[in-house]
């Protein structure tokens, strides 16, 4: 018998890669079927809202997945591997520290060798331009970085060398989704692709999604998502967010995931959010400056006519050794 949670097929794969991110999936088993479900393989006793149980399941037989040990490189060398890389689609995305630059190519090709779903393999260098996006260089395989990424029913094409997509906020897309109420007027003020509205649109039943973005490369993959999902429902628009929001409905819900700033276009928001509405504000900080920030970003707000306060706070993912990624579930007060 095997501790698993039961997940529904179409939000399988984004959990089963949460898990492995976090370290909490039993490779020991293979995942299982139930019905319209899967059974994956857990350490833990309960995930995202899935409880843990007991079940039959095949054990995994393991060859060396492991792809450091594929690696030639100096044995000195070897403790500066990455532990995890993105998968978007059919790629991987890595960051290599500057002493394994020279052995690019033959980690690319090790990556390759444990993970045959893997198309190809780019090295982060960074983010670049006006627009932040990843300056990426294909160290192994064959083709583009433009895929097709799957998660909840949903296929999001992309290209992370050209717009902005995180394939870490797949949890987080599938969670405002769940609390999205039918007829609900929805803005994504930095929409990227649109990951969120897609995902929306596809799991719940809004009245509609405004989805903005100021790169201009970025109107293709949202029309194309649309288009690949069968949406009827999402208006998509290229301009500065502050002022075309200006032009729109109220919102019932306002999604604000530019990491890095967010919070400095939080009074655009509060200006477009209904009194019964949220927003969701996602946020890069050290994680030492949590316990005065919500306070500091109220005392903003007032200074700018606003009234708000926080709801939830979440941490979504580590950023770095001292810094985190978290969403602020905030509410309008007036």
């Amino acid at each position: 018998m095997a501790k698993c949670i039961r997940v529904p097929k179409k939000e399988g794969e984004p959990v089963r890669r949460a898990l492995a991110e976090e370290g909490l999936l039993d490779l020991h088993f293979r995942i299982g079927g139930d019905g319209d479900c899967i059974l994956i393989p857990v350490t833990c006793d309960s995930y995202q809202g899935y409880d843990a149980m007991e079940a039959e399941l095949r054990p995994q037989e393991h060859g060396n997945t492991d792809y450091r040990d594929h690696v030639d490189i100096p044995e000195e060398l070897k403790a500066l591997l990455p532990m995890s890389h993105d998968v978007v689609g059919d790629i991987a995305i890595t960051k290599l520290e500057d002493e394994l630059l020279p052995y690019r190519h033959g980690i690319g090709e090790a990556l390759m060798k444990v993970s045959p779903n893997i198309r190809a393999v780019f090295l982060d260098d960074g983010v670049k331009g006006e627009y932040r996006v990843r300056d990426l260089e294909r160290i192994a395989g064959t083709g583009t970085s433009e895929v097709i990424h799957k998660e909840f029913g949903t296929r999001l094409m992309t290209d992370p060398s050209k717009v902005y997509f995180n394939p870490r906020l797949s949890n987080e897309r599938a969670r405002v989704a769940k609390m999205v109420k039918p007829g609900e007027v929805i803005i994504d003020m930095f929409a990227g692709v649109a990951p969120f509205g897609s995902v929306i649109c596809k799991n719940a039943s809004p009245g509609m999604v405004y989805s903005i973005d100021l790169n201009p490369e970025c109107e293709k993959y949202m029309r194309e998502n649309v288009r690949l999902n069968h949406i009827k429902n999402m208006e998509c628009m290229i301009g500065d967010s502050t002022q075309l929001v200006k032009g729109l409905p109220k919102a019932d819900r306002v999604i604000m995931n530019l990491p890095q700033m967010a919070d400095q276009f939080l009074d655009s928001a509060l200006g477009i959010v209904k009194p019964t509405g949220i927003i969701h504000m996602h946020k890069i900080m050290e994680r030492a400056d949590m316990e005065h920030y919500p306070d500091d970003l109220k005392k903003a707000m007032a200074e700018k006519g606003f009234g708000m306060r926080i709801a939830e706070v979440s941490e979504l993912k580590t950023y770095s050794p001292t810094m985190s990624v978290y969403v602020f579930d905030i509410v309008p007060e007036f």
